[in-house]
Formats: C-alpha cells, structure tokens, sequence
C-alpha cells in the first residue's frame, strides 16, 4: 500500500506540483544520472559551491532492513545542499531566523522508472526570492 501511494504520488509530477505545500516537483525527461548531472551543472554554472551531496535513496535502501522496512522508496535519490551568500545575506538581515532556511537544497528521485527534480517550499516573504531562485535552477536542469 505505502510503495502505491508514493508511485501514485509520483505518477502526479506531470506538471508542477506541490506535494501537501512542502515540495514543488517537476518530471525529468530522461536518466536519474542525466538529471542528478544536470541539477549539478546548473548549480555550479552560477558560481555556486555545492557543500554536501546527501544519498538519500542509498541510505533509505542500505537500512530499510534495520529499521524493519522492506518497502523501497527510491531506485536511487540525491539531495544537492549548497548557499547563495549574496542571496542568504540579504534574506538572512529581512530576518535573521531565515538562517533555519539555509542552506537550499535540491533533489533528484527516481521511482518506478519515473524520475524527478525538486525543490522544497519557502515561506512567503522575503524567502519567496529564494524559491524562485531554486526553480531558476531547476528549470535549466531540465532543458
């Protein structure tokens, strides 16, 4: 039941979604690899440094076991977490309690041969710059 209702969920990424305001997804048209590449580039195209690349899908495979789950998630997913210090700086004196924000993070998912690209939500305000900056990103990983 629970592998149907992620797969429905994921089935639902035809266009921009937004999974219950916490996500906003978009399909990508081609390999988990092209796509983790493609979100990679379009990161450090802009001069942006990528901190940490967090294997997500791995970790959720290598312990479904441990944590007595045999349901799985993801063929494979990848959070990329990096900063924009000119973009965090500005959001960050609007409202230094944005630092909870930081740093921004995009992932690529890829299940039941579907794969995705996404980003999480921001609050409205001043951190509505930084989602649209993300989906900036997205959208020229997707091209």
């Amino acid at each position: 039941m629970r592998l149907l209702s992620v797969a429905a969920a994921f089935a639902l990424t035809a266009m921009p979604a937004y999974a219950a305001d916490q996500a906003v997804t978009y399909p990508f048209d081609g390999s988990f690899e092209d796509a983790a590449f493609a979100v990679e580039s379009a990161i450090v195209g802009r001069g942006l440094v990528i901190d940490y690349v967090s294997h997500t899908g791995e970790m959720l495979n290598r312990t479904a076991a441990d944590v007595g789950s045999d349901v799985k998630l993801f063929e494979e997913a990848d959070i990329f977490l990096f900063c924009s210090a000119q973009l965090s700086r500005k959001v960050m004196e609007a409202d230094p309690m944005n630092i909870a924000h930081c740093p921004y993070g995009i992932f690529v998912a890829e299940t039941a041969g579907d794969v995705i690209v996404g980003y999480r939500t921001y609050p409205d305000g001043e951190m509505q710059e930084i989602q649209g900056f993300l989906d900036e990103i997205v959208r020229e990983a997707l091209e």
